[in-house]
Formats: C-alpha cells, sequence, structure tokens
C-alpha cells in the first residue's frame, strides 16, 4: 500500500500531477521530468534493480532515496483514534545510512545515465497499538509514513561522490576502523561502506593486517580523498 510519504515526494519531484504515475512499456514509473525518469524508493533499492538496470538501457534515470533524519512517532489505539503519544525518535539519521542500503545496488550504481539522490527529510510515523508478537516484539504497526519537510538533497553520479562524503583523510592504507572513525559512524557500517566503495570501484583491495582488510583509494579517484 502506498504511504503518503511516497505520494508526497512524487508531488515533490514531479513538474505536475500529470508527470506523475506514468506507464512506460511493461513499468509504471513514478515521474517523469522532461526525458528523466525518477523512482521514489524508500524501500529496498535492491527490490528496483532490475527494473532501473532496464530502464537505464535508454533512458536518464533519477533514483531518490528518502533517508529520514528525524522521525516524529504518533501512536494512536486504533487508526484515526486517540493519540496514546507523539514524541520525536532519539535516534537520528544521516547521509550515511544509505550504504546499509547500496550493497544491494552496486552492480548498478555507477552507471552514465543514473542519478542517485538521498533525500534528507523529516517525517512522521503513525502508528496503531497492537499485542506483542514472541518473534518480534513491537507492541505497534506503522500504519503510514507522512512527509513533514525535504532537509537537504544529495546527487551522487560517481563513485568519486560517495567518497566525497568521508571528512577529512585517510591513512594509506586503511581499514574499516579507519573508515568508521572519518566517517563518525559504527564498524559494522563502515565495512558495508567499504563493500560498496570497493564493488563501485572507489577503493582498491590491497593487503590484510591480522584479520583487517587494507585498502586504498583507487588511483582515478586520489583527488576525492
Amino acid at each position: 500500500m502506498e504511504t503518503s510519504l511516497h505520494r508526497q515526494l512524487k508531488s515533490y519531484y514531479a513538474p505536475n500531477a500529470d508527470c506523475e504515475e506514468i506507464t512506460l512499456g511493461a513499468y509504471r514509473i513514478d515521474a517523469v521530468d522532461g526525458d528523466r525518469l525518477i523512482e521514489i524508493q524508500h524501500g529496498s533499492l535492491g527490490a528496483i534493480r532490475d527494473k532501473v538496470k532496464c530502464l537505464l538501457e535508454e533512458y536518464d534515470v533519477h533514483v531518490v532515496k528518502p533517508i529520514a533524519v528525524r522521525k516524529y512517532l504518533i501512536k494512536r489505539q486504533k487508526k484515526d483514534g486517540k493519540t496514546l503519544s507523539a514524541r520525536f525518535s532519539p535516534r537520528r539519521g544521516s547521509v550515511f545510512d544509505l550504504f546499509d542500503d547500496l550493497v544491494h545496488f552496486t552492480n548498478v550504481f555507477p552507471h552514465p545515465r543514473l542519478t542517485l539522490e538521498v533525500a534528507l527529510t523529516i517525517q512522521e510515523e503513525h502508528r496503531t497499538a497492537r499485542k506483542p508478537r514472541r518473534w518480534k516484539g513491537k507492541d505497534y504497526r506503522v500504519q503510514d509514513r507522512v512527509l513533514r519537510s525535504v532537509e537537504e538533497q544529495i546527487e551522487f553520479k560517481t563513485a568519486a561522490d560517495l567518497l566525497d562524503l568521508i571528512p577529512g583523510k585517510l591513512p594509506s592504507p586503511f581499514h574499516t576502523k579507519d573508515l568508521a572513525t572519518a566517517a563518525g559512524v559504527q564498524r559494522w557500517l563502515a565495512q558495508k561502506m567499504a563493500y560498496c566503495l570497493r564493488n563501485t570501484g572507489a577503493i582498491e583491495l590491497v593487503g590484510k593486517e591480522k584479520n583487517a582488510l587494507l585498502y586504498e583509494i583507487a588511483d582515478e579517484n586520489q583527488a576525492a580523498a
């Protein structure tokens, strides 16, 4: 079921309502802006991987990945019922959350016809109460997500653009602990970052130090380091 967030972002990126939900061959396109196809993907990028790969054979494609930097959580007893609680989640998202999903999209990105955009947003998450299930443990079900604002838009067209996200200078060679420190993220996410950077050609595997893999910036991307 389409969320309010998805509908709002289609309207945000489409020139007008007539440019939303366009059928193109076997595919339904979220929005069209001139010769550019726009796909909004709140879910896994892997879910649209084959679709985008096919569209890139003939079209320029702009994929928008919304990431919530803040979430306002609204919980009700039932849909449209009395509000039980409303608060901001303590968790804050960042552009680096992209790499948690990009691991499923590195066989598509980068591509000369593809632009990948991260839209940093503030969202509302509307929840309804339910009895927790033993194997999940959550006492709520997400009913809808609503866009409050788009705070920043960051575009990626090349592997070097991904490297530009990393502040400061990495040692040479470096391992994922160095990457985690430089980016200010946890080690597990730095490992996904290294996977993405390696698979997109931004960095190269050059050796091993005990159990840690060692990387260097690829020669063609040194200017971005």
